[in-house]
């Protein structure tokens, strides 16, 4: 199972286009409202998330993917629940996927350490920690980290290839003439 949350400002490409790309490869995906069912992101279109924060579950759980935008970001690192999962995955080994300015949630817990990592670049201060690399996605054992809304496909593609293989990231990616 893979979560992604959304708050209230989050950008839509960045969630929905890994969301596609993870279903195109039959993964099992549902997108989580942090602040209630329906969120209304950065630029103010209206989605309604599969789950809300009380029907979460840590059964299964194989990838949470936290998405850029403001005043999301923020609303996001400011939520019990989602800072619950991030904890969880980073306990148990599970993958963590940010995009844009998302990873700096990851940088403030101190989970970007001394990885290689990347971000919206006028976010890179915040990774002070982290190898920041200004790569469209990088991945550093369970963390993967991504530059933003124009890399978004690369960033669920690169999410399909760590939980089911390059091949079928490869498959995906040519299938849609990226």
């Amino acid at each position: 199972m893979v979560y992604v949350f959304l708050a209230d400002g989050f950008e839509i490409i960045e969630a929905l286009a890994p969301v596609d790309m993870l279903q195109r490869a039959k993964v099992d995906v549902k997108t989580v409202g942090v602040t209630g069912k329906t969120v209304r992101s950065s630029g103010g279109i209206e989605v309604n998330a599969d789950l809300t924060k009380g029907e979460l579950s840590y059964d299964n759980l194989d990838m949470i993917i936290l998405p850029g935008g403001m005043p999301g970001t923020l609303n996001l690192e400011a939520d019990e629940t989602v800072n619950n999962f991030i904890d969880y995955c980073t306990e148990n080994n599970i993958y963590i996927a940010a995009i844009c300015a998302a990873p700096s949630i990851l940088a403030h817990k101190g989970l970007l350490d001394g990885k290689k990592a990347t971000c919206y670049p006028s976010f890179a201060d915040e990774l002070k920690n982290a190898d920041y690399t200004a790569g469209a996605v990088e991945t550093d054992g369970k963390i993967i980290t991504s530059r933003g809304a124009g890399v978004c496909v690369q960033f669920g593609l690169e999410c399909v290839k760590v939980l089911c293989s390059d091949d079928e990231a490869q498959s995906i990616e040519k299938s849609i003439q990226a």
